[in-house]
């Protein structure tokens, strides 16, 4: 399913287009379309006062961490890595990054106005509330057996993250 919409001062043009089909929609608004806040609330880092030598050591410390929590995860929940071993290592570094700077491992994979709140939030701390009820995982971290992209592997080393990642830095 393709969705674009197209907006003018009072009215949006939603067009969905699933298979062949393609349908057009006309919703009339009271108001014009705002888009998003683009600009982030600037992040008060956890590693904001740690020297270059101090984040390197959190944050391969955070990166074994999430490299065994996300291997633990994929088994208990009987689900698989990417056959493209590039996805959960970066995803993995991202979670790794976040609990350095957020002190937990909020989901690398979406846009936030305020970081610091999501995290305290919880909601897409991982695993996410999206991944815990219903195994969906947008990331493409923790996929389930009938995913296209769903690979046989249920084990990444920190190696591997490292290699996907090119490090981390």
């Amino acid at each position: 399913m393709v969705i674009r919409s197209s907006t003018s001062k009072f009215v949006m043009i939603l067009v969905v287009a699933a298979a062949a089909t393609t349908h057009a929609f006309v919703l009339p608004t009271q108001s014009p379309i705002r888009t998003p806040n683009t600009q982030a609330t600037p992040l008060r880092a956890k590693d904001a006062n740690m020297s270059d030598e101090e984040r390197e050591v959190a944050m391969e410390k955070a990166l074994k961490a999430m490299t065994a929590f996300s291997n633990k995860y994929v088994q208990n929940t009987n689900t698989y890595y990417c056959e493209d071993k590039s996805v959960p290592a970066v995803v993995i570094k991202g979670l790794a990054e976040h609990k350095v700077t957020l002190g937990t491992p909020l989901c690398p994979c979406r846009f936030y106005e305020d970081k610091e709140k999501e995290a305290k939030d919880g909601y897409w701390n991982c695993p996410c509330v999206p991944m815990r009820e219903r195994h969906e995982c947008h990331c493409m971290l923790f996929l389930t057996e009938d995913n296209d992209f769903a690979g046989t592997e249920q084990n990444i080393s920190i190696d591997d993250v490292k290699k996907y990642c090119g490090g981390f830095s």
